[in-house]
C-alpha cells in the first residue's frame, strides 16, 4: 500500500505541459534538488518528492523495497494527474527511477540517472548499516556519509547537508538500506526504452564511474558523462553543469 509522500510542485514559467520528477538519495530530503528545481522550471513543471522514511514523508516500519518506494512516487503522480513524466533519480532515487523505466515504460518520457547503480555492492553491507542505524541512529554515520557526498574541493554549505543526514528518521534510513540490499537491476537494463542520460561523479566512492558505466552500457543508446570535481552529490557540487545536461536531455526528448 503506497504512503502519501511529502512533495513540492513548482510550476514552469512560462506554463508547460511537461513534468519532471526528482527522486533523491538515501539520507536526503527534497531540498537537495533546489538548484535543479530553479533551473528546470524554465522548461517543465517540477515535482520533487521525499521518499518514505525521509524528510516530511511518513515513516512506516521497514523493511522497504524499491518497488514500494516507486509505487509511492507513482501515487503522487497519479494524484497530480501526471501520466507521463521525465524521471530523474540520484543514488537510491536512481534505483527507483530505473524501476519505473523498466516496469512502467509508458509513463517515462526520459530517464536521467545520477550517481547510482544497478547493484549497490554486497547486500550484507546494507543490512549491517541498517542494524547500526537502528542501534545508534543516523547521527552516528552522518560524518562518514558526508565525506562520500562531496570532494575535499567542495566549498559549499556542508553543515546543512550533515544536518540533513542526521535528521533522517532512523527507521526510514535503515529500511531504505534494506531496500538497497535487495536491489539488482542488471538483468533488466536492456528493457529500458526511455532516452537515458547517465551522469557520474569522477570522485564518487559510493557509485563509481565504473558502476555508472555498467548502466550506460546496459541501457540501449544511453548517453554517459563523468563530471569533475564531483563525488556522490554531483547535482550539488556541479549544479550548473548537471542542470544544463538535464535540460538538454529533457528538451531533446520533448522534441522527438
Amino acid at each position: 500500500m503506497p504512503v502519501e509522500l511529502a512533495y513540492d510542485l513548482v510550476e514552469a514559467a512560462p506554463p508547460s505541459t511537461v513534468t519532471v520528477v526528482l527522486i533523491g538519495s538515501l539520507g536526503s530530503d527534497r531540498s537537495m534538488w533546489n538548484p535543479q528545481v530553479q533551473a528546470l522550471t524554465a522548461v517543465a513543471d517540477v515535482v520533487a518528492v521525499d521518499l518514505r522514511g525521509h524528510g516530511l514523508s511518513p515513516v512506516p516500519t521497514g523493511p522497504y523495497t524499491v518497488t514500494e518506494l516507486a509505487d509511492d512516487v507513482l501515487a503522487v503522480l497519479d494524484s497530480l494527474g501526471r501520466e507521463r513524466v521525465h524521471v530523474i533519480g540520484l543514488s537510491l532515487g536512481g534505483a527507483v527511477a530505473q524501476w519505473l523505466a523498466v516496469n512502467h515504460p509508458g509513463r517515462v518520457d526520459s530517464l536521467t540517472l545520477l550517481c547510482t547503480s544497478a547493484r549497490f555492492g554486497e547486500p550484507q553491507g546494507w543490512l549491517d548499516r541498517a542494524a547500526t542505524v537502528r542501534t545508534s541512529g543516523t547521527q552516528s554515520l552522518a560524518d562518514a556519509v558526508l565525506a562520500r557526498w562531496f570532494t575535499t574541493e567542495f566549498d559549499g554549505d556542508t553543515i546543512t547537508f550533515r544536518q540533513m543526514i542526521a535528521s533522517t528518521p532512523d527507521e526510514g534510513y535503515a529500511a531504505c538500506c534494506e531496500a538497497l540490499a535487495g536491489w539488482d537491476s542488471r538483468a533488466d537494463l536492456g528493457k529500458i526504452t526511455a532516452p537515458t542520460l547517465v551522469i557520474a561523479g569522477e570522485h564518487d566512492p559510493a557509485t563509481t564511474p565504473a558502476d555508472m558505466r555498467i548502466l550506460a552500457d546496459g541501457i540501449p543508446d544511453a548517453e554517459f558523462h563523468v563530471l569533475s570535481p564531483a563525488a556522490h552529490l554531483a547535482n550539488i557540487e556541479q549544479s550548473e553543469q548537471v542542470s544544463r545536461l538535464i535540460i538538454e536531455h529533457v528538451t531533446t526528448a520533448m522534441n522527438r
